[in-house]
């Protein structure tokens, strides 16, 4: 009796074990960034983002030559001013100061806000090629190495190449 109690014991370790090694997770990694990067649509993409960014510079390079100039015309006639007129303009500078500021604020937002509705569609096609890929090759965990650094990874894990055909990338 005990002599079947311990081999039925020892074949149920041997079954835990065998179960456990079989679930273990397959791990693969791609760099996220360089695929979408390799995309034929992120060109237009980022012409698209420089055109919307550009709009915005032109608008602070106007506001900071029309400061340049009004700062020069109250520097050369700054003596002859009277008080009331010095601080008036004076609170004019500021003004366009302080616009160019707030421009600026709201132009990096505004080009963020962009550029993440435009990058969107390639980053969900880019992930459901890795995700399609991922299942195919059985990986339950797929890493970004573009955000980590890998130390040690073996090339077979790498699902760039496979990523790249399944998206008809060359």
């Amino acid at each position: 009796m005990k002599k079947l109690l311990k081999v039925a014991l020892v074949a149920v370790c041997f079954l835990t074990v065998g179960n456990f090694a079989k679930a273990q997770a397959k791990i693969g990694y791609i760099n996220f960034d360089g695929l979408v990067q390799q995309m034929p649509e992120f060109k237009t993409v980022k012409v698209q983002l420089d055109t919307y960014q550009k709009q915005f510079v032109d608008q602070l390079s106007a506001m900071n030559t029309e400061l340049q100039n009004k700062g020069k015309e109250f520097q050369a006639t700054q003596a002859t001013m009277t008080d009331a007129v010095r601080t008036t303009k004076q609170a004019e500078l500021q003004d366009i100061q302080k616009r160019m500021q707030d421009l600026q604020t709201s132009a990096q937002q505004q080009v963020e806000n962009k550029g993440s509705e435009l990058y969107k569609p390639l980053s969900d096609k880019a992930t459901g090629a890795i995700e399609a890929v991922a299942k195919e090759k059985g990986y339950n965990y797929v890493i970004n190495t573009a955000q980590t650094q890998l130390i040690v990874s073996p090339p077979g894990d790498d699902l760039m190449a496979a990523v790249k055909l399944k998206l008809g990338l060359k």
